[in-house]
């Protein structure tokens, strides 16, 4: 659901979380980019810092340069401006992430957690078990069947909430209970229908499906793709997982310890969400997902 207009609440005495909905969609989650877009053209004084997340944003500000109440109303009166439309186009940038599935770092993972925790079902075998497909053939068919939107970065620097944007091979998977200590860096997880990349070795809790030897963060910016930034993605960014074999993936990995790789992406497009609900109107449901089995 997609508020009227903004919920303003204090975060403490230098932040203000807008909320713009309550659930976990494609629509509410660009209108989130698309106010916080507005916010940053503004160039409002004593704005710092915007944090879009999956329904809201938090806005870091200077109390000393701008009141809670008059920042309320600049940020009131840009979602008005707007008509709080949650149409229109946006940069957005699109990555090709190399994923070696159902793999031996990611294995031994769940290994160790079904020896010391709990003798859960395999993870890749669950998500098929819970979505009805045939194997792990069809999972990896489907799971990179579709570009995905990243939705927020958030509980560990670079880490990304990834919504898949064709429907048709959307996922669903229970998270972790309890949770694991550990995740290999690099691994990639299922939780509810979003998908994730563990930008480094963290407790986490969704269902491994695989993992990719391209780091998405790196606090020494070794690499040339984060010489701006230590994380590689950007709240708008695509991703397109691309299936991967041992060979591939032990090459890549080397690229990255001796320096020389090269973030494979398109960094030239706008992703227009008038277009995207065409697009999404033109296809028949169930199609990917018969197809994938």
């Amino acid at each position: 659901m997609i508020y009227a207009s903004p919920r303003f609440y204090p975060g403490g005495d230098r932040a203000i979380e807008v909320e713009l909905g309550d659930g976990m969609d494609f629509t509410l989650n660009f209108l989130v980019h698309s106010l916080t877009a507005a916010i940053r053209s503004a160039n409002i004084s004593g704005v710092i810092e915007l944090i879009p997340e999956l329904a809201s944003l938090q806005v870091s500000y200077d109390p000393d340069e701008i009141s809670y109440g008059d920042l309320v109303k600049e940020i009131d009166r840009l979602h008005s401006g707007s008509g709080g439309t949650d149409g229109g186009e946006l940069p957005s940038r699109l990555f090709y992430v190399p994923i070696l599935y159902f793999d031996h770092l990611t294995e031994a993972c769940i290994e160790d957690y079904r020896a010391k925790v709990s003798a859960k079902v395999f993870d890749p075998d669950l998500v098929c078990e819970m979505n009805g497909l045939a194997g792990r053939a069809a999972l990896q068919r489907m799971h990179s069947g579709t570009e995905y939107w990243v939705a927020a970065l958030g509980f560990w620097p670079g880490l990304c909430s990834l919504m898949p944007l064709d429907d048709r091979a959307r996922l669903i998977a229970p998270k972790y209970n309890p949770p694991r200590t550990w995740t290999p860096k690099g691994a990639i997880g299922l939780g509810g229908s979003l998908t994730c990349i563990y930008p480094d070795r963290t407790p986490g809790g969704y269902q491994l499906l695989g993992h990719s030897p391209m780091p998405i963060f790196d606090r020494a910016q070794r690499l040339k793709a984060f010489r701006d930034s230590l994380a590689l993605f950007k709240p708008g960014d695509r991703v397109r997982f691309v299936a991967i074999d041992h060979d591939e993936h032990d090459w890549i990995a080397a690229k990255v310890e001796e320096g020389t790789y090269e973030h494979p992406n398109v960094d030239y497009q706008t992703f227009s969400v008038d277009r995207y609900r065409v697009w999404k109107q033109s296809i028949t449901d169930g199609n990917q997902r018969e197809a994938a089995q």
